[in-house]
């Protein structure tokens, strides 16, 4: 048997390849009396590509048996199509079915709702939308490692299973083998005995890579880290779900400016590429699901990103006179209503804010001159609020002592953190970006569950 030629090579061909073969799934069949039209995708683009096949060809008699979602192969001329929209077709010689799909296939010629595409999250990648999603998705997790390999960072694979909670927030998975209906039980704190589980101690689905990639940005200045985290928060919102990527870079050296800047030139990169190697996966979008989406991705390339102290960003708010759902106020978080109002309307660009409360941040961040703030960024984009969020680091031990001490988590557990400050410390930087919303942003899709091939979120855990 031939060798299979992709579908998106043979659309791009300059020149006639000869005989070729395709293999892919049906899109749609026309038949006439003598001949039948079917169009094939094999995902290795948006587009399709026409089979002629004309009676009396072998395999002829399995025409009546292929049907739209079925799966086939051709051999045949590559020939100059005739119809608009396309350049080339297959003048078939041979015609073949792997898999038949019988009229219950749910992916008919027809429109479907993103929320029934959830339900069949095995077939939607075969829909024109998610097939573009997923080979965005696939491109700028190729980008992200581009990015850092040749900016000399070096990729660290953290732990999947741990037992830090980097947050301090305790949405924490478990992970135990002790039986749930009958655990060990300790007698003097009426709980179950933990030093008979699989590690000895409870242990959880990490929240975040941070902590022990900074382990080794002390050692080898720069690093990232790029895998799934996972949060035990019951949000039922169109931007949370429990298991997702996150990038998160750190520096050595670095203080919070170089940060921000790497977190700009970082986001630049991934629009850039998009616009450049996913054009054509792009346009359904432009077309379908954000007719400025462009515009917006062209702006984000071309703008200097805003830099706006935390204070600064409550005086606008509180000064902007929109009739905000939560009231602006110093001390607290920011809501998604509030920076969108800073990205969409205020600046009209991503702005940086920086400088935030101590009292609200988590005690790895560092703390500010004034003894007030701490040296955190976020960056907020336009249609996402908040892509990214980072700090400076805190690198004295004793402010770190005593900030573990405020959030009342036992520096103990936390000895081989402390020691990164007690031998050699130094400045250091870095940031996560939640990897999902980065893709949010360049498709236009307003949903996570639609950015992610298996959603996972409360009361979720099919497939």
């Amino acid at each position: 048997m031939m060798k299979r030629t992709p579908v998106k090579d043979l659309l791009a061909a300059k020149e006639t390849l000869g005989k070729v073969m395709l293999k892919g799934w049906v899109r749609t069949k026309r038949d006439s009396k003598t001949f039948s039209f079917v169009e094939i995708n094999d995902g290795s683009c948006l587009g399709n590509l026409q089979i002629i096949a004309d009676e009396g060809i072998k395999g002829y008699e399995l025409i009546k048996k292929i049907s739209t979602g079925a799966a086939v192969w051709a051999t045949g001329e590559m020939v100059a199509s005739p119809g608009k929209g396309q350049t080339w077709e297959i003048k078939a010689d041979e015609i073949g079915l792997y898999g038949e799909a019988p009229s219950d296939f749910p992916l008919q010629k027809k429109g479907h709702t993103k929320e029934f595409l959830r339900e069949i999250a095995h077939l939607r990648p075969r829909t024109n939308l998610f097939g573009a999603t997923f080979r965005i998705r696939s491109r700028l997790a190729y980008a992200v490692h581009q990015f850092f390999q040749e900016s000399g960072f070096h990729y660290i694979h953290t732990p999947i299973v741990t037992a830090s909670d980097c947050e301090g927030a305790g949405e924490l998975f478990r992970v135990s083998t002790l039986d749930a209906s009958n655990p060990p039980i300790d007698k003097e704190k009426k709980t179950a005995d933990f030093s008979k589980d699989f590690f000895g101690k409870q242990a959880y689905l990490t929240v975040s890579g941070q902590l022990e990639v900074e382990t080794f940005a002390t050692a080898l200045s720069k690093v990232y880290t790029f895998g799934p985290t996972f949060r035990a928060e019951n949000s039922n919102t169109p931007r949370h779900a429990a298991e997702f990527w996150m990038i998160e870079p750190e520096i050595a050296f670095a203080e919070i400016d170089e940060n921000m800047d790497i977190a700009e030139a970082f986001v630049k990169h991934l629009v850039k590429d998009t616009l450049t190697h996913s054009k054509e996966d792009l346009s359904i979008f432009a077309k379908f699901v954000d007719k400025t989406l462009m515009q917006k991705l062209d702006n984000i390339v071309s703008s200097d990103f805003e830099r706006l102290e935390y204070k600064k960003a409550i005086e606008i708010l509180q000064n902007s006179n929109k009739d905000f759902e939560y009231k602006a106020a110093y001390g607290e978080d920011l809501q998604t209503e509030h920076e969108r109002y800073l990205t969409e309307e205020h600046f009209k660009k991503p702005v940086f804010v920086y400088n935030w409360p101590k009292k609200i941040k988590p005690f790895y961040m560092k703390s500010n001159a004034d003894g007030e703030t701490v040296a955190a960024m976020d960056l907020l984009v336009p249609g996402i609020g908040e892509l990214i969020g980072g700090s400076q680091r805190e690198d004295e031990l004793e402010l770190l002592l005593k900030n573990l001490e405020e959030h009342q988590i036992p520096a103990e557990e936390y000895y081989w953190y402390t020691d990164l400050r007690k031998y050699g410390s130094v400045p250091h930087s870095g940031f996560g970006l939640g990897f999902e919303r980065m893709i949010m942003l360049v498709t236009g899709h307003t949903n996570i569950r639609d950015v992610i091939p298996f959603p996972r979120t409360p009361k979720n855990c099919e497939f």
